[in-house]
C-alpha cells in the first residue's frame, strides 16, 4: 500500500488552500502533519481521503489514481478532532458498525470490537451509549471505530485533543507500533511541535497551504531547512536575532559581540540571522561558549510546571522555555545565557547555513 500526491492543488472561491502538495507515504508508516491553525492540514486530509477533488494534481493508491474515486469506494477511515458518533447506538454496535456493513462474522465482530475497546481503555463503557460518556470517552468510541475497520488508510484530525493527558501519553507510544504491525498508512494532524516530536515517523511542516519541509521526524526539527520551518517546529517559536560575522567575532544586532567559536568559524564572513531554541537559553552558565546577556522582563507566563519568559534586551526579544515555576516582576533586570554552539545560523534568504553540530552548506 502507499500513497502519492502528485502537483495537488485546491482552490476555493479564489483563495489557494492547497498548493502544489508532493507527497509520498508508505504501509506500516506513520507521518504527522504539523502546521498551524489553517495552515492546510484538514484540507489536505479530505483530498487524500476522497472527501473533496483536487483542482488539479493526481492522487494515487497503490499506484492507481484514485483522484476522482469517492471515499465510499476507497478504503479509508477519517477521525475529527469533534467526535462523530451514533447517538442512538452502544459503544459496542457504533464500534461494530463498519464491520456490520462490511459484512464480517458476529463472532469476528465479537472478537475485534472488544480488541480495540481495550486498547482505547472502553471496555467497561461497551453497553453504553454515546451520550452517557464524558467527551474523552465519546472520543475514544470514534477512534476505535476508525481502527476497527483495518482501513488501508487512517487520517487522525487533531483526535487527542479531547483525551485526558495520560491517556494522550499511553496511545501516542502504541500507535505507531500498531499501525506498522498492521501496514496501515497513518496520518496525523497537529498543531503542537512538541507532539509531533513525541509521535515519532515522518513529519510534514505544512504553512498556508504549501509543504515546507518533509522527512524523519527527528532529522526535521534538528535540521530545518529554513527560517520558517525552525519557527514552525518550535514551541514556543524559535528565537531569531540579526547579526554578523567579521574577522574573529559575532555581533548581534552590532550590539552584542562574542567571539567567534569553533562551531562558527567554517562558515565564512557576512551578514546572517542566527536562532536558539527558547529551551537552550538558561538562566544561569553552563558552558565555557554561554553568552552572557543582560535582558528585562516583560512577562512571565507561569503554565503547570513550565515557564515560559518573556524577556527583552535594546534591540530583540527573546522567550526562554524554563522548567519549574519562575517569578519575576515586570521590568525586573535579569540575566541570560545562550550557549552559542547551538545556534542555528541562516541566510539571507532564510536557509539554513549550518545547525547545531551540523554544517550544512559553506558560504561563498
Amino acid at each position: 500500500m502507499s500513497l502519492t500526491l502528485e502537483h495537488v492543488s485546491r482552490v476555493v472561491e479564489g483563495q489557494t488552500w492547497i498548493d502544489d502538495a508532493n507527497l509520498r507515504f508508505e504501509a506500516g508508516s506513520f507521518n504527522v502533519l504539523l502546521g498551524r491553525t489553517l495552515s492546510g492540514k484538514t484540507s489536505l486530509m479530505r483530498l487524500m481521503a476522497g472527501l473533496d477533488k483536487p483542482d488539479s494534481g493526481r492522487i494515487l493508491m497503490n499506484g492507481v489514481d484514485v483522484t476522482q474515486k469517492p471515499v465510499r469506494l476507497r478504503n479509508v477511515s477519517m477521525v475529527y478532532q469533534q467526535f462523530i458518533n451514533y447517538p442512538t447506538m452502544t459503544v459496542f454496535e457504533n464500534i461494530a458498525s463498519p464491520l456490520r456493513q462490511a459484512g464480517v462474522s458476529n463472532e469476528l465482530i465479537q472478537s475485534k470490537v472488544l480488541e480495540t475497546a481495550r486498547m482505547l481503555r472502553i471496555e467497561k463503557f461497551l453497553q453504553r451509549h454515546p451520550l452517557e460518556l464524558s467527551g474523552g470517552q465519546q472520543q475514544r468510541t470514534a477512534m476505535a471505530r476508525a481502527l476497527v475497520k483495518d482501513a488501508e488508510l487512517i487520517l487522525f484530525d487533531e483526535p487527542l485533543v479531547n483525551l485526558d493527558y495520560k491517556l494522550r501519553e499511553e496511545l501516542r507510544q502504541e500507535m505507531r507500533e500498531l499501525f506498522a504491525a498492521r501496514h496501515t498508512i497513518a496520518i496525523y494532524a497537529t498543531t503542537e511541535p512538541n507532539e509531533a516530536l513525541a509521535l515519532g515517523g515522518t513529519t510534514t511542516i505544512l504553512h498556508e497551504g504549501r509543504v515546507i519541509q518533509s522527512g524523519k521526524a527527528a532529522e526535521v526539527y534538528h535540521q530545518p531547512q529554513t527560517v520558517l520551518a525552525a519557527e514552525l517546529f518550535s514551541e514556543p517559536p524559535i528565537n531569531l536575532m540579526p547579526g554578523r560575522i567579521s574577522g574573529n567575532e559575532v555581533s548581534f544586532a552590532n550590539f552584542v559581540h562574542f567571539p567567534l567559536n569553533v562551531d562558527l568559524r567554517p562558515i565564512g564572513e557576512g551578514e546572517f540571522r542566527f536562532g536558539v531554541r527558547p529551551s537552550h537559553i538558561s538562566l544561569v552558565p553552563s558552558n565555557d561558549d554561554d553568552l552572557e546577556l543582560a535582558v528585562t522582563v516583560e512577562v512571565a507566563e507561569i503554565s503547570g510546571s513550565e515557564t515560559f519568559l518573556h524577556v527583552r534586551s535594546e534591540h530583540f526579544l527573546l522567550v526562554l522555555h524554563l522548567s519549574g515555576v519562575h517569578e519575576y516582576d515586570v521590568d525586573a533586570p535579569i540575566r541570560v545565557y545562550i550557549p552559542t554552539h547551538k545556534l542555528f545560523v541562516f541566510d539571507g534568504q532564510g536557509r539554513l547555513v549550518q545547525a547545531p553540530g551540523r554544517r550544512v552548506a559553506r558560504v561563498a
